[in-house]
């Protein structure tokens, strides 16, 4: 195995070299004309400008806590903490940059009217995301795997998955309430009181609702799916470090050579699925160049199916090959099949007969549109929750614990591919906008349309598929933290941690976790609903104030900037009270109610995350494609501009804080809390 452990950094660079041949191929693309260009650079200058202030407010908060970390964990783990943070910001920076270059090339791609190669460009855009957060997870991880991978000093890990959470949950946070204050207002404004399109170049918050897509939807998930893949690998090496003779017994191969060290073999294993994982996700993404032909929708799908294929056959070979027992394999596969069969339900309720609900729904006003998303949403947490209960009963009945974990590790091996399909969806929907923004007409927006309703699907099922590994991952931690706990006080003569329901103190941690998931999504929320506000009213004050925009007259320009201004300061100022209290709370009920109690609380915040962000997710996505699905005259009698459109609209309105900025800060929530409660259990201990 330590072959594996040596190669493990150098395969991840070796990827960031193919993420950077992807993104070559993007800049050599067509852009189009002069309009087309002029409205990309506006977006790529607004998504670059957000990032700067983010992540100038982000870097204080990294000196900030490393400093803590070095003065009361050790000056290690603050090092980590550090790196896991930078590689965060790298990777959204990489997604960025690729996405907002591709999405004028696809417009292009659709002008010149060849929808193989317009979806080919804008899943480029998305590769260089996915492949960007494997690659930079493999080399972070590895190389403090290599420096302090041993039982005694694994703990320092952790700093590396506590730096890039924190970083996920600012970037999920900030981008949502950005993207969604933008395009909040430009749809209550553009759509329903001025009856103009989507995307018109007249509405002013037009600019900054592409922005947003690609802060919200790129970097954002980005981030995500980047703390959630480093934390699976690092709640497995954490277990692994801790686990007992017994359990490791139960985890040697039959035929295992003897004094064979299987303990480092584990801690191992997860860096070299991983490993795996990445190669069979470059190989779905070449994968791409054939299935062009395809519909799309095919077309993306397979290319996940090959990448998971191609892991499971490897991890199967890998695992034969050493002294681990074929059980684990078996955890490994059900952590994969679970997560696809998440993203197959969560693609059915946004796209399939739900969907049909809330649009025939939609004829009868914005009251019985809502009524019926929010019961599709509810009605979707159950089989992803039910998928995920299998998931966890098959890992601990082959692998106990180490298997949870492990099978984390293989729903997210392969995220270099999901990340990719996932990252599609807000560089084909920038693509429409530009197209629309650019007078291209209908041919070519019928194009870039199709490729959008798919991206809102393909979105729908990153998010569900995010939340379903959150669950996981956070179950891991949540084993990990107990361990290290249990490992810290039995090496000081203590007794081990047990966590008694019926203890006061397990049942106040339950209540308190349990609030923070409705806590943090009633501050997102209040932000966006704020946000929004200042939104409407400068688009209303400049529809109101400059002669003839709203007419469309020559020479009456919106000033985009102005609401890009807005969706950027709202979007700041309002991150910082959400993700703090990730941050603090584990802390202070660690400290003033014990471990126990931090238990109660880790429990209780994953069993109301998950939900609610199942709940939340589905249903925004759900209400989404209803509404495209009057747009696309798929429900009778009723067309752009209907009663029945306007109230659906109503419906996307309130869904889209659900699914772009509460519901996904619930996953990393709950992981963040995790793996800080994991970062301080010797403290505790």
């Amino acid at each position: 195995m330590e072959i594996w452990v040596t190669w493990t950094p150098v395969v991840g660079l070796l990827g960031l070299v193919f993420a950077w041949a992807i993104y070559r191929t993007i800049v050599r693309g067509a852009t189009g004309n002069d309009r087309m260009r002029e409205i990309a650079a506006e977006i790529q200058k607004g998504a670059m400008a957000f990032l700067r202030g983010e992540y100038s407010i982000l870097a204080l908060f990294i000196v900030v806590v490393a400093g803590l970390l070095a003065l009361f964990i050790d000056p290690p783990t603050a090092a980590a903490f550090v790196g896991g943070g930078l590689c965060s910001v790298a990777a959204g920076l990489a997604g960025m940059t690729a996405a907002t270059k591709a999405n004028v090339r696809t417009a292009a791609a659709a002008k010149d009217g060849n929808p193989a190669s317009a979806l080919l460009m804008a899943f480029h855009g998305g590769a260089v995301m996915g492949v960007a957060v494997a690659s930079l997870g493999l080399v972070g991880v590895g190389v403090c795997f290599r420096l302090y991978g041993r039982p005694e000093t694994a703990q320092i890990i952790s700093g590396f998955a506590m730096g890039a959470s924190s970083i996920a949950l600012f970037a999920r946070v900030g981008g949502g309430i950005y993207t969604k204050a933008a395009d909040v207002g430009s749809d209550l404004v553009g759509k329903i009181e001025a009856g103009i399109p989507e995307d018109d170049p007249r509405n002013p918050g037009v600019i900054a609702d592409n922005v947003g897509d690609n802060v919200g939807d790129v970097a954002g998930m980005g981030a995500d799916l980047f703390e959630s893949y480093v934390g699976s690998i690092v709640a497995s090496i954490a277990i692994a470090a801790t686990l007992l003779p017994q359990s490791l017994a139960a985890l040697r191969a039959v035929n295992a050579a003897p004094g064979s060290d299987l303990q480092a073999i584990l801690m191992a294993l997860p860096l070299a699925l991983s490993v795996i994982g990445l190669l069979g996700s470059i190989a779905g993404i070449l994968s791409m160049q054939v299935l062009k032909r395809l519909d799309a929708a095919s077309a993306l799908r397979n290319s996940t199916f090959i990448a998971a294929g191609l892991f499971l056959a490897g991890s199967w070979w890998l695992i034969a090959s050493y002294d681990v027992a074929n059980s684990v394999f078996w955890a490994v596969l059900a952590g994969t099949l679970v997560g696809i069969a998440i993203g197959l339900s969560t693609e059915f309720y946004t796209s399939a007969g739900p969907v049909r609900r809330i649009a025939a729904a939609s004829k009868t006003g914005p009251a019985t549109n809502i009524i019926s998303g929010l019961a599709v949403g509810l009605e979707s947490t159950a089989v992803p929750v039910l998928l995920i209960c299998v998931a966890i009963w098959i890992a601990d009945a082959v692998a106990g614990l180490y298997g949870i974990g492990i099978a984390a590790v293989g729903m997210l091996a392969t995220v270099g591919i999901t990340m990719s399909v996932d990252a599609y969806g807000p560089v084909a929907d920038n693509a429409g906008g530009i197209s629309e923004m650019a007078g291209l007409g209908p041919a070519v927006r019928k194009i870039t349309d199709g490729l959008d309703a798919l991206g809102n699907t393909t979105a729908a099922i990153g998010k569900g598929f995010a939340i379903g590994s959150a669950a996981l991952t956070a179950l891991a931690l949540f084993a990990a933290f107990n361990q290290a706990v249990d490992a810290a006080r039995v090496a000081s003569g203590g007794e081990a941690l047990v966590i008694v329901l019926t203890d006061p103190h397990v049942v106040i941690g339950l209540l308190i976790g349990g609030i923070l998931p409705f806590l943090i999504a009633a501050l997102t929320m209040t932000a966006v609903g704020r946000a929004a506000q200042k939104m409407v009213e400068e688009i209303r004050r400049q529809f109101r104030e400059i002669p003839g925009l709203l007419e469309g007259r020559p020479g009456a320009k919106p000033d985009t900037a102005r609401c890009v201004d807005i969706s950027t300061r709202s979007a700041l100022r309002e991150m910082i009270a959400p993700g703090l209290t990730a941050v603090i709370v584990p802390v202070v009920v660690g400290f003033t109610l014990g471990p126990a109690a931090l238990g109660g609380v880790l429990a209780g915040a994953t069993v109301t995350g998950v939900l609610l962000a199942l709940f939340m997710a589905n249903a925004g996505g759900a209400w989404d494609n209803a509404k495209k699905a009057i747009e696309k005259g798929e429900v009778e009698g009723e067309r752009k501009g209907s009663d029945a459109h306007k109230a659906a609209v109503v419906g996307d309105t309130v869904g889209d804080p659900f699914k772009d900025t509460s519901g996904p800060a619930m996953n990393i929530l709950i992981k963040l809390m995790s793996i800080v409660a994991l970062v301080i259990a010797p403290l505790l201990a």
